[in-house]
């Protein structure tokens, strides 16, 4: 049941359109949960597929997870302080939570651990709904436990406590009229079609068996975005070589198309691939063995020639690659390749990762050891600390803005 729910979500986020897309423009968003999200990885993979897909829409980000985190709260403090501290004061319009693998306790299902679980967390929903009318929850089932790659502590395994756990979150989920994502069963799946491709490999998208690296977490981020019902079309470009015309396009304004030699155009996309570093082997080892690229970073350039010598193609006389006919007549994903696209959007992830750590290093050494202490210097300081990262988020949404590129397609003699 659980595996055809999955492939519904990734049917749904292939057709999804972009005006479908669960942030709008104005959001605020705010993501909430313990170390898994203080990793600040899913969460910010999240963000720059929001920036670089809708570089128009005016959407902000904050990151709140906190290491060790339970319903009830933890090292920094308890929930009510957490959620008026860290979610509450920020109005946010969107809240993100996943919290449970440390609920669960790391051991057999009880009862009464659950209980306390289950409390809490409909205390937290409520808690957010009454101080923030009209705020949309993504209520997340927890995360995996890595009972794939390598053995179960204990029979059954500590994973099919959270997922016990996660089936509560889903019902809350629809008991309170909220979305539900699922960042358990789609990486599941990932981690044991990685075990039978490559075992070592596999064992290192959840090291420690709790915290995913980058591959893992990009997983974890696709599966949040499908909720989302992201778009999967980044550009579409369908090009009749013979006669030498554009037949179809999709989020791109194509011009200046001439054909001679070869074939050239220039191409303004409407957004950005998502920057993937595949020269990660655990990132090319989890994109290999999910659907992320398909559902969901899709940049097609297809070309219908007549000839069946191979082409080479340039963008902005730049050299990315030579294609048999088959290929282009396939369709090239350009969001796999070697692009000025692909190094633009990488830029605005590292923007990404740069705003999310001024807002953490002002939150945890500034704010939080200083909340006691509050008065106009401390204030002054943290206002100080907010106009530096907005700074940097300013040059994030720049750096998203849609450029237009040169394309030459000439065929190798």
């Amino acid at each position: 049941m659980r595996r055809a729910l999955a492939l519904l979500f990734v049917l749904a986020a292939g057709t999804a359109r972009a005006e479908d897309f669960g942030l709008k423009d104005g959001d605020r968003v705010v993501f909430y949960g313990d170390s898994i999200t203080d990793q600040r990885l899913y969460t910010t993979f999240a963000e720059t597929f929001a920036v670089t897909r809708f570089p128009g829409r005016d959407v902000s980000f904050i990151h709140s997870g906190w290491g060790g985190d339970r319903v009830g709260g933890g090292g920094g403090g308890p929930i009510d302080r957490r959620l008026y501290r860290d979610v509450i004061a920020y109005r946010p319009t969107v809240v993100t939570v996943m919290l449970g693998m440390n609920d669960a306790s790391y051991r057999p299902f009880e009862d009464k651990i659950f209980e306390t679980y289950a409390n809490g967390y409909k205390h937290l929903v409520a808690k957010l709904k009454e101080e923030l009318p009209g705020v949309r929850l993504t209520l997340i089932e927890p995360s995996p436990y890595d009972d794939v790659t390598r053995e179960p502590k204990f029979e059954g395994g500590y994973n099919a406590v959270l997922l016990r756990y996660g089936d509560f979150v889903k019902r809350l989920a629809g008991e309170q009229g909220s979305g539900f994502a699922d960042l358990n069963t789609g990486v599941v799946d990932a981690l044991k079609k990685a075990a039978a491709a490559d075992k070592a490999g596999s064992e290192k998208l959840i090291a420690d068996r709790v915290h995913p690296g980058p591959g893992g977490q990009l997983l974890m981020a696709g599966e949040l975005l499908k909720a989302w019902r992201a778009p999967s079309v980044v550009s579409t470009v369908k090009i009749e070589g013979r006669e030498g015309k554009v037949i179809e396009t999709a989020n791109t304004e194509v011009s200046g198309f001439t054909k001679g030699d070869g074939l050239s155009w220039t191409q303004l996309d409407a957004a950005l691939p998502m920057p993937i570093d595949m020269k990660d082997p655990v990132v090319a080892l989890a994109m290999a063995s999910s659907d992320f690229i398909k559902s969901l970073d899709q940049q097609i350039l297809a070309v219908a020639l007549p000839e069946p010598a191979p082409c080479l193609l340039k963008i902005d006389g730049e050299e990315i690659g030579t294609f048999s006919r088959e290929q282009l007549a396939d369709g090239l994903n350009l969001a796999t390749l070697n692009t000025p696209m692909a190094r633009q959007a990488a830029e605005v992830h590292r923007l990404t990762l740069k705003h999310a750590a001024i807002h953490n290093k002002r939150w945890r050494d500034v704010q939080v050891p200083l909340q006691d202490e509050a008065g106009p210097a401390l204030n002054k300081a943290l206002a100080a600390l907010d106009e530096v990262e907005a700074e940097v988020v300013q040059r994030q949404r720049a750096a998203a803005q849609p450029r237009p590129h040169r394309f030459e397609l000439t065929q190798k003699k």
